[in-house]
């Protein structure tokens, strides 16, 4: 097997909020030392609900977040503490599309302005004229015209901001790209247009994503992987096919349960896993496993260690439920 593309190693990152006058300040883990993996050419999904630490993620392995401990290695090399040049570089393998279309568009550039911007700063083409071709050459790639290039953000739809969003994203020709919930902020009809796009992108030009979502069908529709968080903690990781189909983890047989299916009488025989009790604060976790105050099986164990990641039958799964389990 090749080398990663990416590795992240006990990855952490926290955030102190509030505080005040005499008061400390609160730490909120985000990100709670995570593990991981992605190949070259791989789509790696990663899931879980509203506030376990996905954006956060994928936030930190672009530089947006600066990481609290942990490493984050591209191609072997730690990019937590790069600078200068090293950091330009940087930039140019690793990109990100953004989940809304309409907040991460420059309102006052054209379209060809915001796909040219990148190539201005990083100098990678030597004349006006050669920018403009690789602009329109681009907005053809991602299903748009070359004359929209004379356009603002604000005369197209949100699936077509979308695409200008990953026009600009590929104007440097990365090798992995962060795909922050790019679909979200869209209608249904358009969602499948855009996750075709992203798949003919990687088939032509080999770019490994991280692909952050809440549609679990869709995740599962394009991702080679996926992993599962939980209050910034990874539960499980696994082939698609494979976690869709025998999920191991409590909290990912609850989460794929809550996936609709659109024949009535499946859905109608299929048994719903309800969780109990609220999510806790990433403030204050719960102690040992962090999912064991709504785990339907949970042991006396569970609250006094923390369950690590390990191999169990073909995946990665977090649970002392699967202690003996392990190959």
């Amino acid at each position: 097997m090749a080398d990663p593309i990416l590795e992240l190693e006990n990855l952490k990152v926290y955030f102190n909020v509030g505080g005040g006058f005499l008061k400390k300040k609160d730490v909120v883990k985000a990100v709670d030392g995570i593990s991981l993996k992605i190949y070259p050419g791989e789509t790696f999904g990663l899931v879980g609900e509203s506030g376990c630490g996905k954006s956060t993620t994928g936030r930190a392995i672009v530089k947006i977040n600066q990481p609290t401990e942990g490493r984050i290695l591209v191609n072997g090399e730690d990019i937590t503490k790069i600078k200068g040049t090293d950091l330009k570089q940087f930039k140019q393998d690793v990109q990100m599309i953004f989940q809304d279309p309409y907040a991460s568009l420059n309102p006052r550039m054209t379209v060809g302005e915001i796909i040219k911007e990148p190539m201005d700063i990083h100098g990678i083409y030597n004349t006006n004229e050669e920018k403009e071709k690789r602009v329109r050459e681009l907005l053809e790639l991602v299903g748009l015209k070359p004359d929209h290039i004379r356009r603002y953000p604000h005369e197209f739809s949100g699936g077509q901001r979308q695409r200008i969003g990953i026009a600009r994203t590929l104007a440097l020709n990365p090798k992995f790209i962060v795909c922050d919930e790019p679909i979200s902020a869209l209608d249904v009809s358009i969602q499948a247009q855009v996750i075709n796009l992203l798949e003919k992108i990687q088939a032509e030009m080999g770019i490994s994503y991280l692909f952050i979502a809440h549609d679990l069908s869709m995740v599962k529709h394009i991702s080679d992987r996926i992993g599962v968080m939980y209050l910034g903690n990874l539960v499980e990781v696994g082939d698609s096919d494979e976690l869709y189909n025998n999920p191991l983890h409590p909290y990912t047989k609850a989460l794929l349960s809550s996936v609709p299916i659109p024949d009535p009488k499946v859905a109608k025989s299929r048994e719903r896993i309800v969780l109990q009790g609220e999510l806790p604060s990433p403030i204050n976790p719960p102690s040992g496993c962090v999912f064991r105050t709504r785990c339907p099986k949970a042991m006396e164990k569970c609250s006094q260690c923390k369950p690590e990641l390990k191999k169990v039958k073909d995946r990665m799964v977090a649970c002392f439920l699967y202690d003996g389990d392990k190959e």
